[in-house]
């Protein structure tokens, strides 16, 4: 499987009052298709690399696995893959899982779909995760530095967003990038998934920028109970985690946090 690649282009830098032609290192996107039992799920656009993770992922914070397995990935079996570029990926079920709806139109690297009908979706169909752990608040806000030092396309490129899952006590057990911030989620929710890996309420998942309804939406599929983000979250990130029994937390950096729902332990002198 491709990891995350990049490209070298020529810039001009401008230092102190001089332009300089000059290579940079700049992130590769390319367009995924993603299909579910070879049906075609979406089309987003992310950083090639853990390919397999982002379509299960995707199908999984998506509600579109129902209750069935994956019981393989692959890319598009109608040719070599090289022909397709990498850029198609199977999930199979055995045909268990319903048959999807396509999403009209491409998933961007920014956003997908949100709104107060799917957050009704999700309380049909997800119970609430709660949180089986309370973390500290100096956890949860040095996290940002903690998955920083996972984040070695951005050190490269400054042009990646990250997922991180860590423990109670700070540690950092995975890190994903991609250039969207819902694919890097996906990478993180599909490795733990295909890794059979059930103890996310005793986690916590970090989003680098805002925390939007999808990131809500996706921590809140893979059954996170405790989401903390560099950046704010939106009134409909903090109804729905709300109505997950999670904690949310934003604005994650310098030492600081704003918490917007759940509970956290405050650090003793």
């Amino acid at each position: 499987m491709r990891r995350g690649r990049t490209e070298k282009v020529l810039v001009q830098r401008l230092r102190a009052g001089t332009l300089q032609r000059v290579p940079d290192e700049v992130v590769v996107e390319e367009p995924l298709e993603i299909r579910l039992d070879g049906h075609l799920v979406a089309t987003t656009m992310r950083t090639p690399g853990n390919d397999y993770e982002l379509a299960v992922g995707f199908c999984l914070g998506d509600g579109l696995l129902g209750e069935a397995k994956v019981l393989s990935v692959r890319y598009c079996g109608q040719g070599p893959a090289v022909e397709s570029e990498y850029n198609v990926v199977t999930v199979e079920t055995g045909g268990r899982a319903p048959v999807p709806e396509p999403r009209i139109g491409n998933v961007s690297s920014s956003c997908g779909l949100c709104g107060t009908s799917t957050l009704v979706d999700m309380s049909t169909r997800l119970a609430p995760v709660g949180a089986e752990v309370v973390f500290r608040a100096s956890v949860l806000a040095g996290i940002a530095d903690q998955v920083s030092e996972h984040q070695d396309l951005f050190t490269r490129t400054g042009g990646l967003h990250a997922a991180g899952v860590f423990t109670p006590a700070g540690e950092v057990e995975l890190v994903r990038e991609d250039i969207g911030r819902h694919n890097a989620v996906d990478k993180v929710n599909g490795r733990r998934l295909l890794d059979g890996r059930f103890d996310s309420g005793s986690l916590g998942l970090f989003v680098s920028g805002r925390a939007s309804f999808e990131m809500v939406q996706k921590a809140w599929a893979a059954g996170f109970g405790t989401l903390v983000a560099v950046s704010a979250p939106s009134s409909l990130a903090v109804e729905a985690a709300r109505a997950a029994g999670m904690t949310l937390a934003g604005f994650a950096r310098g030492g600081n946090i704003n918490l917007y729902c759940g509970e956290i332990e405050l650090d003793g002198p």
